[in-house]
């Protein structure tokens, strides 16, 4: 049994589409979404609809709710808004209707899997701090949990303290907690463009995290021909 998670692809079908082959390759039997599918990019239809034929555990993103939503967010940037506004236009009443009715955070399997946080997951809060995660922690009723939202890859360990890692495979103890960062599918902001992702090997207690190059000028076109802003497009390059 092998693990696929991924987290904020922000209609980028491209980086989705090669995440899905490298999944694969490597013989992920399931796949777990943690929010954010649509906003930003150019094909939030597409995306949508691929992860809702995966069937696989969702959770809702600040994104999908918003696009989910008839009023603007007053939560967003101009930037954000703009792409949202766009969003909303492109997705069916039924899509809008699916995203509404994800959960914020779910079980699955042995861990647990949410957007944010988990002491306030519909406030949309970052964990970026060893404080930070500790609010969570102290919701976690698994030794292992997987969030987005950042788009940060990364992980938080809780034994006698809070300690990030950047390691890109991680060793579960289960003596410990592992809050684990699986980054951004389709807008990485770490500083490297390419797709991430993480793979849970469950027989073996250990999370690989991934990254997986993907046709990133094709991506940039569609956002730049869809209207949307060029930033959006130009931060693709930057991954940030």
């Amino acid at each position: 049994m092998r693990f696929a998670v991924l987290s904020d692809i922000h209609g980028n079908l491209e980086a989705l589409q090669a995440v899905l082959v490298d999944a694969r390759q490597h013989h992920c039997t399931h796949f777990v979404c943690l929010g954010d599918i649509v906003g930003y990019n150019a094909d939030p239809s597409a995306c949508l609809r691929i992860v809702r034929e995966l069937d696989c555990p969702t959770v809702k993103g600040n994104h999908d709710e918003q696009a989910s939503l008839s009023d603007s967010s007053v939560d967003f940037n101009e930037m954000a808004e703009q792409a949202i506004m766009w969003t909303r236009a492109q997705l069916s009443e039924e899509d809008r209707t699916w995203l509404s009715r994800l959960p914020l955070q779910q079980l699955v399997h042995d861990f647990t899997i949410v957007h944010a946080t988990l002491d306030m997951p519909a406030d949309w809060g970052y964990v970026f701090t060893r404080a930070e995660a500790m609010a969570s922690f102290a919701y976690q009723q698994t030794t292992l949990c997987f969030f987005g939202h950042t788009h940060v890859q990364g992980a938080f360990v809780r034994n006698t303290e809070v300690t990030p890692t950047l390691r890109d495979k991680i060793r579960i103890d289960l003596g410990k907690q592992y809050f684990v960062n699986a980054g951004s599918v389709g807008q990485p902001r770490d500083g490297d463009w390419r797709a991430a992702y993480c793979i849970y090997f469950p027989d073996d207690n250990l999370v690989e995290q991934r990254r997986v190059a993907y046709e990133i000028d094709r991506t940039r076109k569609k956002v730049l021909a869809a209207g949307l802003p060029r930033l959006l497009a130009d931060r693709l390059v930057l991954g940030r």
